[in-house]
This record gives C-alpha cells, structure tokens and sequence, in this order.
C-alpha cells in the first residue's frame, strides 16, 4: 500500500532549511497537494530551533495585530512586499492555523503571542504531526552547496553525496552572517542585499574601575525610556534594561534592528543619548523644575524620587550630578539642578561594539525583493525556485513579527506550487 501511495506522488518538492519557514511550507504544500511528495533537507542535526529557543522556550508565535499597514509598520526592511504578501496569510490566519490543530494562542500586554502552555514545544510538536501525518521527508546532515536548473527541474548538488532531483524548490534555510555564503543563489543570477547583524545589544566601554559606573546597575529595568543614537535620526522608545556589558531591553533592540546598516558602517562605534524619564524633554523638565522643588521642599532629595525611577538608578543619578545623600532639595545648587536635569533627559554614553541577543540572532539582508513575487514567493529568475523566511531581505523587530513572516511566506509559497498542479 505504501508503495503505490509513493507511485502516486508525481511531483518532488525540496524545501532547504528545516526551521520555522521551510517547516511551515512543506506541510502546507504536502497538504494542499496530496500528488507532491516533499523532502526537508537540513543542513544541521537539528530541526526547529528557532522555534525552541524563541521567546525564552516559551515561542513568541505572532503579534496580535489585525491591520496589515500598522503591522508593517514592525519591519525595518520588506515593509512594503509583506503588505502585500500579508492579504494572502496574516495573523489571524496563524492564530486559527495552530489553533485547528490544538494549540491555542494567547496574548500578552506588549501585544506578543505565545502557547497557551508556555512551551515552545507546544509548536515544535504541532509542525512534526503535520509532517508525518502528511508524508513530508526529513533529511538532516545534507547541505545544499549549487542549485543547476535543468530544462523543467532542478538539482541539487550536496556537500556529501549525490544530486538530489526536485520539480519545485523552495530555499528556507534562514539568513547568512557573510555574503560569501550566498555565492550558490548568486550563481543563479540572484543578487544580494549584503548582510549586517539585526536585534543586538549595545557594549558599553569596561567601566569596572570607574567609580560612577552604570553597569554596576546590571539588572535592573526602565518601563519607559528614550535612547537616540547621536548624529543620526535613530530613536526608539520603550522599556530598558541595564546590563553587565551595557544596555539591552525592547528599546535597544528596536534601535539596533532599525539602525542595523548605518550602526554597521560605524563599526558599532557610537555615541548614544538616553532620556530615563520621556514623558519630560530637557525644557519641559526646566520649565516645571521649580514646581517640582516645592512639593519636595524639606525632603533629601535621595529620598524624594519624584520620577518612579528605581531607588538605584535615582542614587547614580544623584553621584553623577555631584548631589550628596544626604543634600535636601532646598538646597541644592544651580549647577546640581543643571546637571541632574541634564542626566534625566539625555544623559550620553559610548557604545564600542554588540552583543547578539540570546540565540534569537536575525539577519538584516538576503535576497532582494525585487526579484521575488510577493504573491507567489516564486523567483522572478527562475520558475519553480521557491523563497521563505529570513533568506529574503525582509526582517522584523522582536515581538513575533519574524516568525509571523516565516509562516506567511512559507504559507504563500506552499499554496503557489500546490495550485501549480
């Protein structure tokens, strides 16, 4: 029985790359086309890993956004080709995708996505079903170095064995640190969008002989703050977290995956402005100071901390701005007040260089878009060459948006060669 089930599979589909994506698009294609035998070909030993450490093991699935535009307001690049690949699968499409085959979703406060188990193996267990329940191939250990088109197919050439023949490729295997490693797809006439590192973390300078010292503070979080890169018009807003190497938090990463290009040409050397308290610029803070001198009249100023900051936060504040424990806020000097409304609303720091956040490392870069359909995912090169995921030049902040890209293109690219039948 099997055998004659294998002789009615007519066409061979080859998905490469075994994560989010490629995952996603060869069980909706072994789905949507019984007659397509599908073969995932993984370069690693592991499949799914993405998927299993996103979110702190928790997978951060999707964002719950239910208008396309403002969702893809959330890219720094491909903003524009999701907007129309988005009206073929968006999210509410995943949410009711995972949720037909049991795994519900739930929605945090920041918008983020999760299982309702709170384990990304919720996700990694639901796509391996679909996979054997659809006949999809898994092959670990084989990574595709050339792909030569033939008159009406393909084959794939591996590092290790012999050639593998497929009617339809779909390349799903994620992005690439250098633009050497993209050398097999621009032999096919595809040209690159160089790649830099997107959603990283800002190094500050060793500060651990400096007596005022802002890591010392490691581990403790901003609900709300502005960080600017100097000289530029990056910006972002949100909660901040202070670390032993620098800064991290949302607001960092947003930054960091907006300024991804022009952070790389500095040679992540730059300096950065971070406002601890947004809701006040520095001339509003001046403007309202004195109001806020007299609610607080008679108090220690380390004591009255009018701004909610944390109490170790406010303490560094008060050492960088020459204000003693105990000084009360009657008697504070001009140059004190100066100085400490200075700090509060763009205090500078040097950042020399990164640090990848977590193993949730994304790419800013890979094949450009103008030569993809976005209805399709199809190459505009070559008919039957497939794209999914991060190996396109799209990429998003954290918060979901990533991996909502990965299940819409594979989603799309899946449905594309199954109606080719």
């Amino acid at each position: 029985m099997v055998a004659f089930f294998d002789m009615m599979k007519s066409k061979q589909l080859v998905v490469i790359g075994g994560g989010a994506a490629g995952f996603f698009m060869a069980v909706n294609a072994a789905r949507m086309q019984p007659a397509l035998q599908v073969t995932i070909l993984e370069k690693t030993g592991k499949l799914l890993s993405k998927v299993r450490i996103s979110g702190g093991g928790r997978c951060n699935v999707t964002h719950a956004c239910d208008d396309i535009v403002v969702m893809a307001q959330h890219y720094p690049r491909g903003a524009h080709f999701l907007k129309k690949a988005f009206h073929h699968f968006f999210t509410k499409d995943t949410i009711r995708w995972f949720g037909e085959r049991g795994v519900k979703l739930k929605t945090e406060p920041d918008g983020r996505m999760f299982p309702v188990s709170d384990s990304s193996q919720s996700i990694v267990n639901c796509l391996m079903r679909e996979a054997e329940r659809y006949d999809v191939k898994i092959q670990t250990h084989i990574a595709v170095k050339e792909i030569v088109p033939a008159d009406s197919s393909y084959q794939l050439v591996p590092e290790k064995g012999t050639p593998i023949t497929a009617d339809y490729v779909c390349v799903a295997c994620g992005g690439f640190p250098r633009t050497d490693q993209f050398n097999w797809l621009t032999a096919l006439g595809h040209t690159i969008s160089d790649p830099v590192p997107s959603l990283f973390t800002f190094n500050m300078p060793d500060q651990r002989n400096i007596k005022k010292s802002l890591t010392a503070l490691m581990g403790i979080s901003v609900p709300a703050a502005m960080v600017k890169v100097t000289g530029t018009r990056l910006g972002s807003a949100g909660p901040l977290l202070i670390t032993h190497w620098g800064l991290s938090g949302p607001v960092v990463l947003r930054l960091s995956a907006w300024g991804a290009r022009e952070l790389a040409e500095r040679n992540y050397h730059f300096d950065i402005l971070v406002n601890w308290i947004p809701a006040y610029t520095e001339h509003g803070l001046r403007a309202g100071w004195q109001e806020i001198r007299q609610q607080h009249s008679g108090k220690k100023v380390s004591s009255g901390n009018p701004f909610d900051l944390p109490a170790r936060l406010w303490e560094y504040l008060l050492l960088e701005s020459n204000i003693s424990a105990g000084q009360r806020w009657d008697d504070l000097k001009a140059v004190q007040q100066n100085t400490l409304i200075q700090k509060l609303t763009m205090q500078s720091f040097p950042v020399k260089g990164k640090t990848t956040f977590k193993d949730e490392f994304v790419t800013a870069g890979g094949i450009t878009l103008k030569e993809i359909d976005a209805n399709t995912m199809q190459s505009k090169l070559h008919p039957g060459l497939f794209f999914a995921g991060e190996i396109m030049d799209v990429d998003g902040i954290t918060g979901g948006f990533n991996f909502q890209h990965a299940w819409t293109s594979g989603w799309i690219a899946a449905k594309a060669v199954a109606g080719n039948f």
